[in-house]
């Protein structure tokens, strides 16, 4: 194959994202360079590097959101973690959009390839898809609407987040919960579900229903609910009815429980 095939067939793989500045050969032997005397170190969470257990790593996160007291805290905090190989992949760091005042929150997945580029969540395709749909209920992020999401930095080849890599960002999200303290949550396809609430039910059963959310962060439940993800209704168009139905029910929801929008 020529250079262009092979690129084209890495891409198409998911090898999307550059770890070296240069070509390397792997044809060819590479020579084992010499180890270097092992250096003792002490890791604490306060001061965790890539090389730190998850745990450790989700330790010092969670002392770093313990310490953030406003939503733009949060996001310089957010923005300038490097403690997942994720955060340096990925071209930008994809914090939030839409109106911090509001009273409903949506919470994704991970940013895609137009988020990454951007730095704007739900901005390729699906967002717009997601737009369009919440439009027809009054919807608006710039107007009555937060969005986010449970990994603020691309997967590299879009993958799922890893649950080590939900975990290490969880206590950022619960902070950002309860720095935006919305009255209602909704929740953006089944990874947004299993994260957030911690749920081994696919999102085809939690899907209408709401439940409460809390944390340690906030002083009394969220209810919360989901919908389907709106890249899944593009690969599945046969589901948009059923999306549809959602957010019908939702804005009954909204009206019945004087949730500003």
């Amino acid at each position: 194959m020529s250079d262009a095939d092979n690129l084209k067939w890495s891409y198409e793989m998911g090898a999307d994202e550059a770890i070296s500045e240069e070509a390397q050969d792997r044809s060819v032997k590479q020579e084992k360079p010499q180890e270097e005397p092992k250096k003792t170190s002490v890791i604490s969470p306060a001061q965790n590097n890539v090389m730190a257990s998850p745990r450790a790593v989700a330790s010092g996160t969670r002392q770093v959101a313990d310490g953030c007291a406003s939503l733009k805290e949060l996001e310089e905090a957010v923005r300038g973690f490097k403690e997942l190989s994720i955060c340096k992949t990925a071209t930008n760091t994809v914090f939030a959009d839409g109106t911090s005042e509001a009273e409903i929150m949506f919470i994704g997945e991970a940013p895609g390839a137009e988020e990454d580029a951007q730095g704007i969540p739900f901005c390729g395709a699906s967002g717009q898809m997601l737009d369009q749909m919440l439009s027809f209920i009054d919807l608006e992020r710039k107007k009555n609407f937060y969005i986010t999401n449970t990994l603020f930095w691309r997967p590299p080849g879009n993958r799922r987040p890893t649950p080590e890599e939900l975990d290490i960002c969880r206590p950022f999200v619960e902070k950002h919960v309860a720095l935006i303290n919305p009255k209602l949550i909704v929740l953006v396809g089944g990874t947004a579900v299993a994260s957030i609430l911690q749920s081994k039910d696919g999102i085809t059963k939690i899907r209408g229903k709401y439940y409460d959310y809390n944390n340690g962060y906030l002083e009394s439940a969220i209810k919360t609910t989901a919908i389907f993800h709106p890249s899944y209704l593009l690969r599945s168009p046969g589901q948009k009815r059923v999306a549809w139905k959602d957010a019908l029910l939702l804005k009954h929801y909204l009206i019945e429980n004087n949730i500003k929008f």
